[in-house]
């Protein structure tokens, strides 16, 4: 099993700048791929980033240029640099993982909440 905790959340004003983090214990050595989703009050969850363990990276159009996803393998923990935010990044923000044989197994963070205020 892979277990997720996140921390980093909190309060910022339009163009602040807030890290998230999120590190594995468990089986993290059969991570393949993490990411950050979010999710806004009345809104899809939608993914934000991921990075693999290589370091190849995806973001969400939305947040290109002014996030910036990492890993740091051997600390088993992800940042999420979030740099010019605006009040739409306001969301409860989950970390992912997915791990295991032929990386099939999923596992989720508790989830925290990004709160920008205008």
């Amino acid at each position: 099993q892979v277990q997720l905790v996140e921390s980093g959340g909190g309060l910022a004003q339009s163009g602040g700048s807030l890290t998230l983090s999120c590190t594995a214990s468990g089986s993290s050595n059969s991570i393949f791929l993490m990411g950050w989703y979010r999710q806004a009050p009345g809104k899809q969850r939608e993914l934000v980033a991921t990075i693999t363990r290589g370091g190849n990276t995806n973001y969400l159009d939305s947040v290109k240029g002014r996030f910036t996803i990492s890993r740091d393998n051997a600390e088993n923990t992800v940042y999420l640099q979030m740099n010019s935010l605006k009040p739409e990044d306001t969301a409860t923000y989950y970390c992912n993982a997915n791990w295991g044989p032929r990386a099939s197994f999923i596992s989720w963070g508790q989830g925290t909440q990004v709160t920008v205020s205008s």
